[in-house]
């Protein structure tokens, strides 16, 4: 078994948790989780995220409003979020960000996410940035507002990463990278450098093989681990230590 393990990205709030959430995220010590970022993705459950960050000393946070929840968005959204920010186990603004594969107005996206980017640069805070199936649109934004923090289940291309690396950011990877027809994501994992790479889950979503399908939870990482270690040509465990401390120095944790 694999010790350090450092889930970058997770929804420990999303019902599918519901049943067993608490029993669940206390059973991750026990399987060589030392750390958790549960993120927010509106003003109502990230009160479960709040609730999660008290209970346990190893589940940090994050604060945001995410592109599929601009429904009957509150006209404040911005003074709560940095309201909430302020908690001291809420590491990053997000998740935030655009998503394209949705019919949601691009225009109403583009005016949460640029108030959210400028919010977190005022606050001196990383943010974790959802980009599907916009890549265009989200670089142009990352060029403009060069934020700390990381593009989350990265889906671009090897070229986008080159890029992404120069604004300063940071990728992750997860269950993807295992899929037999992951191309993309391998060629990804084999370019990015180890000192810009976090993993994640995004449980309950995207369990890697052997899992596919099922709900994912941060134990499931050592397969997504191994994969990486396989494709860089490393020792899963070293993978590991290092993209540990790549979320530590990123999210500001000691």
């Amino acid at each position: 078994m694999y010790n350090n393990i450092f889930d970058g990205h997770c929804h420990y709030d999303d019902e599918w948790f519901d049943e067993d959430r608490y029993s669940l995220v206390e059973s991750l010590k026990s399987k060589g989780v030392c750390g958790v970022v549960t993120n927010g993705t509106d003003l109502e459950n990230v009160k479960t995220v709040l609730d999660l960050c008290s209970k346990y000393d190893f589940v940090y946070g994050t604060v945001g409003i995410h592109p599929e929840c601009l429904e009957n968005l509150q006209e404040n959204y911005l003074d709560k979020v940095a309201e909430i920010s302020e908690n001291k186990k809420i590491v990053a603004i997000g998740e935030i960000g655009l998503d394209y594969h949705w019919d949601i107005p691009k225009d109403k996206q583009m005016e949460v996410v640029k108030s959210q980017l400028k919010l977190a640069n005022d606050l001196n805070m990383p943010v974790v940035f959802h980009d599907r199936e916009a890549h265009g649109d989200s670089m142009e934004l990352l060029r403009k507002y060069k934020p700390k923090g990381l593009l989350h289940c990265y889906s671009g291309s090897t070229e986008m990463l080159k890029e992404v690396l120069k604004i300063g950011m940071y990728i992750s990877l997860g269950g993807v990278v295992t899929f037999k027809n992951a191309r993309v994501p391998v060629e990804v994992a084999k370019a990015v450098p180890v000192d810009r790479l976090l993993l994640e889950t995004d449980a309950p979503y995207l369990a890697p093989v052997p899992y596919r399908g099922k709900r994912n939870d941060s134990s499931y990482i050592s397969y997504i681990a191994e994969k990486i270690a396989e494709i860089k040509n490393m020792d899963t465990q070293e993978l590991i230590n290092i993209t540990t401390e790549n979320a530590k120095r990123m999210y500001g944790i000691k």
